[in-house]
């Protein structure tokens, strides 16, 4: 168990440096407010939604591409911890990855909630 415990240490502290290449993008700050926003404003925070999106995608294949060096971390490590600790590792990049998936998701469904709101405000004034 101790070597299990030290082998997580070991692998937490050389995966740093892997994991600092992925920059997770900052949310837009503020999304427009369909019912009071002006069609320029909704453009603008399209455009924001956008960059956004392009900005998690990015981040998204950058943690594909991580890989971890387990095997380097702890070379007298057993084959069963060694893969213990990637099983370990992999459950963490598949939850940073969901976590970030969502977090995407959830900012263009709140603008997109915002675009039904104005294109509804427009089209009562229409009629």
């Amino acid at each position: 168990m101790k070597a299990l415990l030290a082998l997580t240490a070991i692998t937490a502290l050389t995966m740093a440096p892997a994991y600092a290449d992925c920059s997770y993008p900052a949310a837009p700050d503020k999304l427009p407010d369909g019912n009071s926003a002006t069609k320029e404003e909704m453009i603008a925070g399209q455009k924001l939604v956008k960059e956004y999106n392009t900005a998690m995608t990015s981040y998204l294949e950058c943690l594909k591409l991580e890989h971890p060096p387990i095997a380097d971390a702890a070379p007298n490590a057993t084959p069963e911890e060694k893969k213990a600790q990637a099983q370990r590792v992999q459950q963490l990049q598949d939850q940073k990855y969901n976590a970030a998936v969502d977090q995407l998701h959830s900012i263009a469904d709140r603008f997109n909630e915002q675009v039904r709101v104005f294109n509804s405000r427009k089209d009562k004034s229409k009629g």
